[in-house]
């Protein structure tokens, strides 16, 4: 397993990570099979969804914050329940197929770590499995 740390700016954002696991994939001369991509926190995720035209991000959080608002009636005392609730809805991993060392993804497609309880300093893993 190897893991990649970023720092986040904001309270809630989209981070494209798929350059940074290009970076392990080739360092690691990771050729042919699955790639997981892990998140361990509480209250944040990880998507695959278009990197093409950055007003997708800012959709995708505005709608996340619609659906859930930060302030609200929640039973959690340490303010971030709407956090919690984002990072279930969007997930804590992905699968990505790796062929011939590089990664399968649609053309328009990369990798988001999602922040919704930033600025944080936050951890990524990534568990490859060869065939």
């Amino acid at each position: 397993m190897k893991s990649i740390s970023i720092a986040t700016a904001t309270r809630t954002e989209l981070v494209d990570i798929t350059g940074l696991i290009k970076e392990v994939v080739k360092k690691n001369k990771w050729t042919e099979g699955v790639l997981y991509v892990y998140i361990p926190h509480t209250t944040a995720g990880v998507t695959i969804n278009e990197n093409a035209d950055p007003s997708v991000r800012i959709d995708i959080l505005d709608a996340l914050n619609k659906l859930v608002p930060y302030k609200g009636s929640y039973q959690h005392t340490e303010g971030n329940s709407d956090a919690h609730i984002k990072a279930s809805l969007i997930g804590s991993s992905v699968a990505v197929i790796l062929e011939s060392g590089r990664l399968v993804l649609g053309k328009w497609q990369g990798v988001f770590f999602c922040e919704f309880d930033g600025p944080r300093q936050r951890d990524i893993y990534l568990k490859f499995l060869g065939v």
